[in-house]
């Protein structure tokens, strides 16, 4: 197949963002509207963050599945399929009667949001085949998500305000049917030279797992450590199984010699660590300036602006930064911001004074804008191209379980705090533990990457990069003879 020309990649470019858009949005927009959809539905704080987490819950479990299968029967076809699937789910979504209905149909959205955004970044991987030149397309990718929470707080504050929580989903509608008849027209069909068979056994402990600890995190404070122990012992023997299951197959779901790359392990852990504070963050952030300040759903989406837009400025100049100069610079910027910003609502209450909130919020903001483009890069970048929807799979599977992880036990956290006290009087002192909580995800940003961008650290993703295509020669090559 020719090259595309540098006019076809960008427009590839932008059909593969508009998936990210409406996906990105439906998180910040949510966020805006919890205290509406709390007091419509009667909910708990366990109930919001089951709303949220229901949704990354299914998609981390999911996402690798889904880059596998895209890399196998053909991204295009799965692309599309996604955006069928997640437009149906919004639409559901906003004429659900009642918090289960909600819950189930957001399943259903995160069903065919697995098959968008990892599908879509292995689209763009093997588009921009030019290391720089890849590098700064994730830059705009990043700034995509930064576009989102710009817009998503105050659009959805517009839209909560006059309309209703519901009418959030309704922004899906015309943008995934716009991109559904864009991707149809004009992205290429591509797909792996080998295919990868399925792993329905790693697929049903990867689900257990993510699913079991998630469970016993969210419903602990309710329920009681006793009651959740059981899940909590589902969970580790799941673990358990993916790492003596998975190496004993040919093709598993979950490639575990990718982790001999230190960049690629770095990436891992960072984007955990980044996507659960950005979970926690925008969780606190958004109960706080509603339900303690007392701010309209409008008002409390610009009082997110401070965050939104350094996110949205600064992520294609850490894209930048990464073609030029490489992932470490953006990282450190990234640890040192969000870890000051933690600091200062964990020990000095910063959510209590409008120029500390304010510092707080524009400080996150910068951090989580370096932070996405360095992941992405890492992620993808010294992995062979026939693994690409695998290996951004298993970043963006990081990021939902970062942020699944950051709700559930910042949520918990809050819950134990506040218990039968005000909330108003209580969430400042409840919320404190889980500020903590954040301050230590920056310095895992921080620290992370430091040691994963470093000499050592290259030398392993070179030795990885090389004994992974050595590996699938071999297995090339014992197919031809077999057959």
């Amino acid at each position: 197949m020719p090259e595309p020309s540098h006019r076809r990649r960008l427009l590839v470019l932008a059909i593969c963002c508009m998936s990210l858009l409406i996906v990105s949005l439906d998180v910040t927009a949510l966020n805006v509207a919890l205290p509406a959809m709390q007091r419509d539905l009667h909910a708990s704080t366990s109930g919001l963050q089951w709303t949220i987490d229901a949704y990354t819950l299914v998609l981390a479990s999911l996402l690798m599945l889904a880059g596998s299968t895209a890399d196998r029967v053909g991204r295009k076809r799965v692309f599309m399929l996604g955006l069928v699937v997640f437009t149906a789910g919004s639409a559901l979504c906003s004429l659900a009667p009642n918090l289960d209905a909600l819950v189930a149909f957001r399943m259903m959205q995160a069903v065919g949001g697995s098959m968008l955004n990892p599908v879509a970044m292995s689209i763009i991987t093997n588009t921009f085949t030019d290391p720089r030149e890849r590098a700064r397309a994730i830059g705009v990718w990043g700034a995509v998500v930064g576009l989102s929470m710009a817009a998503g707080p105050m659009v959805a504050g517009v839209l909560v305000e006059s309309v209703g929580w519901r009418s959030i989903f309704w922004l899906n509608l015309p943008v995934g049917l716009a991109a559904l008849l864009l991707t149809l027209r004009y992205v290429p069909e591509s797909r792996a030279p080998k295919a990868r068979r399925p792993d329905p056994v790693g697929q049903v402990l990867v689900i257990a797992l993510f699913g079991a600890l998630t469970y016993a995190i969210i419903e602990a404070p309710a329920a009681g450590l006793a009651s959740v122990l059981p899940f909590a012992a589902i969970a580790l023997a799941a673990l358990l199984g993916l790492l003596w299951y998975e190496p004993r197959r040919d093709e598993p779901l979950i490639d575990l010699r990718f982790f001999r790359s230190a960049p690629f392990s770095g990436a891992t852990v960072i984007a955990i660590s980044a996507f659960a504070a950005l979970g926690g963050f925008l969780f606190l952030s958004t109960l706080y300036l509603q339900n303690v300040r007392g701010l309209s759903a409008l008002h409390a989406g610009l009082w997110m602006l401070p965050m939104a837009v350094p996110t949205f400025l600064c992520a294609p100049l850490s894209g930048r930064l990464v073609g030029s100069r490489g992932p470490r610079l953006p990282l450190l910027v990234a640890g040192v911001a969000m870890t000051a910003s933690a600091v200062l609502f964990a020990a000095f209450e910063a959510e209590t004074a409008d120029g500390t909130l304010f510092l707080g919020y524009v400080l996150f903001g910068t951090g989580f804008g370096f932070v996405n483009a360095p992941i992405t890069n890492t992620a993808v970048s010294g992995m062979p191209r026939a693994q690409a929807g695998v290996a951004a799979a298993v970043a963006s599977t990081s990021r939902q379980l970062g942020q699944t992880l950051g709700v559930a036990v910042v949520g918990a956290l809050l819950a134990s705090g506040v218990g039968h006290a005000s909330y108003g009087e209580a969430f400042v002192s409840a919320a404190r533990p889980g500020w903590w909580v954040l301050v230590g995800c920056g310095l895992a940003v921080l620290v992370l990457g430091l040691l994963s961008s470093g000499r050592w650290a290259r030398s392993t993703a070179t030795r990885t990069a090389e004994r992974l295509e050595s590996d699938e020669v071999r297995q090339v090559v014992g197919a031809v003879e077999r057959t």
